[in-house]
């Protein structure tokens, strides 16, 4: 007995289906893990736009080694050692943020991020636990510029979160350095290339979405400035 080929049509149906069937079961396998575990639950390209965007371009870039983790809605109202322990990071110090920074003192010409030597914006990778040092980074850039702009000329400050989001395409607490909207120039505090082991978590384009990222796959990728700024 001969088959009946399905039409096209036919075809991109069962397909949505089917699609439509495994997000929803992706979905719940998520929420189940979290309520029962409380442990990160892995979010699936499938089922993630975020995800499956950031994981091509890291792919694309050669990057290998890294991993998405949704997160409790309360995530950012706990203590670091349980952030620690909902990620199944190796320590407090291997929770990171990006910041956004804005040169207050630029000259009226700078004003994008087209010099990476002397950028209006920076995306600062720093520790929790750290405290960022503002005078490290005004002597850094002054030093990465051969000292010909007055070093009062550099004053990086925390940007305004509407800047941020323009800027990077991230709501507040979201922003990660794969997939900005702008090719800002990345700093990154020398603090981190120092963990063991060398894989860090950061923002992960969603506000209960993080990235866990090998620290040499990291830098391979975004080309930060390695700078002891905490």
């Amino acid at each position: 007995m001969e088959s009946v080929a399905a039409s096209p049509a036919l075809e991109e149906e069962l397909e949505r289906i089917q699609t439509r069937i495994l997000e929803r079961i992706s979905a719940l396998e998520q929420s189940l893990t979290g309520k029962l575990t409380d442990s990160p639950a892995v979010a699936p390209s499938s089922s993630c736009d975020t995800v499956s965007m950031l994981s091509d371009i890291l792919r694309m870039n050669g990057a290998r080694d890294f991993r998405f983790a949704r997160v409790p809605g309360d995530y950012y109202d706990r203590p670091l050692e349980e952030r620690r322990r909902i990620l199944g990071a190796d320590s407090v110090d291997h929770l990171c943020k990006s910041i956004v920074m804005v040169n207050t003192q630029a000259p009226p010409n700078i004003t994008d991020c087209s010099d990476r030597n002397n950028s209006k914006y920076y995306v600062i990778v720093v520790q929790y636990t750290a405290r960022l040092n503002a005078e490290a980074l005004k002597a850094y850039l002054y030093s990465l510029n051969d000292g010909k702009i007055p070093k009062k000329k550099f004053n990086l400050r925390l940007a305004p979160e509407e800047t941020s989001f323009a800027l990077t395409g991230f709501e507040h607490n979201a922003v990660t350095c794969v997939g900005m909207k702008t090719d800002i120039p990345v700093i990154l505090d020398e603090a981190i290339v120092k963990l063991h082991p060398d894989f860090f978590w950061l923002g992960g384009g969603e506000t209960d979405l993080k990235l866990g990222i090998r620290t040499s796959e990291f830098i391979d990728f975004a080309r930060p400035f390695i700078v002891s700024c905490s």
